[in-house]
């Protein structure tokens, strides 16, 4: 009995060959870190022995063989024809005696004459390794009970290792199919149906950034997650600041979570249903705050033992509110890319978007669609069309690889579809909603993974740059070269750039993209009209209120640019939108005035110390604080922009110690947007309330210029290399340095021009701050010109 079945706080790390990757994870972790408050249920695995003999005993060893040398895994057709052949041989053979007492014994041990529910999954001895990725490949069996369903459900995952997805898996990754045996593990079910469910990474799964807890969770069982077919809440923990004891918490995104999964009533077809969510539980996360760090400090535990990027399922049981890990396996992708390598993909045009949906990598594909409906369509995939299908599940992994991208209508980013479109290297577009509906089969489309966590689909072929670059060792430049980033959505991949952190984060950027929706008619909630405040409710679903809501999303936004570049500077710009800008804003046509002019107008200083918007800024004043003071993010400063006099500068620097964010208060500093002449002539008067400058050239060309930057019609005049603009970039940089504060220079001139770059670096600026796309550039430019010029 021992060779055929052991308990899985009987096996370990070491013994993989014995009970597959799977298995020997779940007793590894019972084993070694139940003391780090890491639970698991325990259960049983048959061991891989019993599966080898299992396939002699009934000669079946012989049969598959027959079956699998005649196999052409191009053909889809014969895929699925030798696989099914092959698992009713399975499943119509019995169990040698031996292995069917073993099971007896250790579940009437397990089950203790109880009628208890178990999950029955398969755990492959090549599965879950460093450099290969199983996952989804095999079944797993949910609300098994009585011995002879787990009976029939251990056959059916030994059945499994030959359905077609894993077939043609083993093929196209040179594993030979009779190498590979099986491990069946029996383990108590966790009642998430009650609860939740989902899938936790140690690293961001899209840049490889590893400084993060990825977190999806759905409500019910966890199979909905796993398997795509509902849209899961997202939630990113920072690791150090979790391991300091502060609030880690850094991006909450709300998922749809139509459905999910439950036990089904007893005699019932299937032992488990499919229900509807109700919009109450839908609009609400379905986890709260605490449960979310609790989980990231699991996964970074598992992390710490195992020593790599971990994969991990996770179950809450609605009943005690107990959280268990019911799975944990090395992740294969991200941890296996060259991080000295930065793979940028641009697109050079756009046009109409038809479907946008959660990006899976960052990759760009263009072909003609292809819509599937389910499994028995699969063959009509051609090479380098774009799949349409309501959900992509690993079943489709033999025809995904044909894909020039991959769009669904349902799934999230961790369901197994996008861990095999990873690992593939295809663009997918997951969670669309009606994809299905809104494309015909032929039609030209551009799938753009590479705008962020947004995917969208473009109507025609559009012409894109593929860039490669090593950034193993880039030559040294006498000043610092920092980024511009205004979307947190990019944080993550922009921070591998090399850099030395954000001079430039538009707080408008954030407010735009992550909340849309004016200050005023949050705050004054009470009085929009019954349609306007039913708009407002549906943004702010899962945010205690239409306040936390702004004040919330403000927080997760700083604090992912924060996290993403730590311990370098990060410059948050107080918003700067203009009034026709805030105007779009949902519910901003209300609080705005209508100027001739908004460039010129009701914006930055003059607006923060105004009685009819400082409450709005007080707001924005309060994330930045949270994000300082209580997520320990210190490296965020502070930037003000548009301060047309010194009077108006002594204002808002008071404006902003009244609500907590004083001049050198836990390190911080306060610096001025210089793009206003009066800024460089008055350069010392400014500096008295201010830490440092930083250049906004558009702004300052503008004025200095006499140009409406807006104008098409005088737009070849615009130059930041002016004479006159140069002769005031001047005089800010030697104010700066003549009182020792800090002068850069975050406008667009030295992205689009290398040559004012060189000049900046000549006069001795501190920094200069580019777009992203232009940073390598810009830097081999200047290192090599600087090479010349020695």
């Amino acid at each position: 009995m021992q060779n055929y079945v052991l308990r899985l706080d009987q096996v370990g790390m070491d013994d993989i060959e014995k009970v597959g990757g799977k298995n020997a994870s779940l007793g590894e972790m019972l084993q070694e870190l139940s003391g780090a408050h890491v639970k698991v249920p325990n259960g049983f695995a048959t061991t891989a022995l019993a599966y080898k003999e299992f396939l002699t005993h009934g000669g079946l060893e012989d049969q598959i063989k027959d079956k699998l040398d005649q196999l052409d895994t191009n053909n889809i057709q014969n895929l699925k024809d030798a696989g099914k052949a092959i698992r009713d041989l399975i499943m119509n053979a019995e169990f040698q005696p031996q292995l069917n007492s073993a099971i007896e014994a250790a579940w009437a041990e397990m089950s203790n004459g109880e009628d208890i529910a178990v999950a029955v999954r398969s755990s492959a001895t090549a599965e879950d390794l460093p450099d290969a990725s199983f996952a989804g490949q095999q079944e797993t069996f949910l609300n098994v009970r009585g011995l002879t369903d787990i009976k029939r459900s251990i056959k059916e995952v030994f059945a499994s290792l030959y359905n077609d997805r894993a077939i043609s898996y083993r093929v196209h990754h040179g594993f030979e199919h009779s190498e590979v045996a099986l491990s069946a593990g029996i383990q108590r079910m966790v009642r998430s149906e009650t609860g939740a469910s989902g899938v936790m990474f140690t690293l961001d799964t899209e840049s490889g950034f590893n400084h993060v807890v990825f977190i999806t969770s759905a409500y019910g069982l966890g199979e909905t997650v796993v398997q795509g077919a509902v849209n899961p809440d997202e939630f990113y923990v920072y690791k150090p600041t979790l391991k300091m004891g502060a609030p880690a918490i850094i991006r909450r995104t709300i998922g749809s979570k139509a459905i999910k999964m439950v036990y089904a009533e007893p005699g019932a077809e299937s032992p488990v249903s499919t229900v509807q969510v109700s919009p109450e539980e839908r609009g609400a996360f379905s986890i709260n705050d605490g449960d979310v760090e609790a989980l990231a400090k699991i996964a970074v535990e598992i992390e710490s033992h195992y020593g790599r990027p971990m994969d991990i399922e996770w179950a809450k049981d609605g009943d005690t509110g107990e959280l268990f890990v019911v799975q944990a396996r090395p992740e294969t992708v991200k941890s296996r890319s060259n991080q000295a390598v930065i793979e940028r993909y641009l697109l050079k045009e756009t046009s109409r978007v038809l479907v946008e949906g959660r990006s899976i990598g960052h990759r760009i594909g263009s072909g003609n669609v292809r819509i599937v409906y389910d499994l028995s369509e699969m063959d009509k995939v051609q090479p380098g069309e774009v799949l349409v299908t309501d959900m992509t599940d690993p079943d489709w992994e033999p025809v995904m690889k044909r894909a020039a991208a991959i769009i669904t209508n349902r799934g999230g980013r961790t369901c197994h579809a996008a861990i095999i479109a990873r690992e593939l290297g295809i663009p997918a577009i997951v969670g669309c909603g009606d994809a299905t509906e809104q494309f015909v089969n032929g039609q030209l489309v551009t799938a753009s993974c590479a705008e962020g966590d947004t995917g969208r689909v473009y109507e025609g072929k559009l012409d894109y740059e593929h860039q490669s670059n090593s950034v193993e060792s880039m030559p040294e430049l006498p000043f610092q070269i920092m980024m511009n980033v205004g979307n947190p959505d990019r944080a993550f991949d922009f921070q591998a750039l090399p850099n030395a952190g954000v001079g430039l984060a538009r707080l408008e950027f954030i407010i735009n993209r992550m909340i849309g929706i004016h200050p005023k008619a949050l705050l004054n909630f009470d009085q929009q009209t019954p349609s306007l405040q039913q708009t407002i409710k549906r943004r702010i679903s899962g945010y205690s209120s239409p306040v936390d809501f702004y004040v919330d999303r403000l927080v997760e936004g700083i604090s992912t640019l924060a996290a993403a570049f730590y311990p370098k500077k990060v410059i948050v710009r107080m918003s700067d939108f203009k009034s026709n800008e805030y105007g779009h804003l949902i519910g901003g046509d209300m609080y705005e005035p209508n100027e001739e002019n908004p460039m010129l107008g009701f914006r930055g200083a003059t607006r923060y110390i105004s009685e009819s918007f400082r409450d709005c800024f007080e707001l924005e004043c309060r994330a930045l604080k949270r994000v300082r003071d209580e997520m320990q993010l210190t490296n965020v400063e502070v930037m003000i922009p548009f301060v047309r006099t010194p009077g108006e500068a002594k204002q808002v620097v008071d404006l902003l110690a009244a609500n907590g964010l004083k001049r050198g208060h836990n390190g911080l500093r306060v610096i001025m947007m210089c793009e206003i002449p009066s800024n460089a002539l008055l350069a010392d008067e400014f500096l008295a309330y201010f830490d440092g400058f930083s250049i906004g050239s558009n702004d300052l060309t503008q004025l200095t210029l006499g140009l409406d930057r807006d104008s098409g019609v005088i737009a070849h005049l615009f130059d930041e290399r002016d004479a006159a603009v140069k002769k005031l970039l001047s005089m800010a940089i030697t104010a700066c340095k003549k009182q020792g504060k800090y002068i850069g220079i975050c406008g667009q001139g030295p992205s689009d021009h290398p040559d004012l770059a060189r000049w900046l670096m000549e006069q001795g600026i501190d920094s200069i701050s580019l777009n992203p796309d232009s940073v390598l550039d810009t830097w081999f430019f200047l290192a090599n010109n600087d090479k010349q010029t020695d």
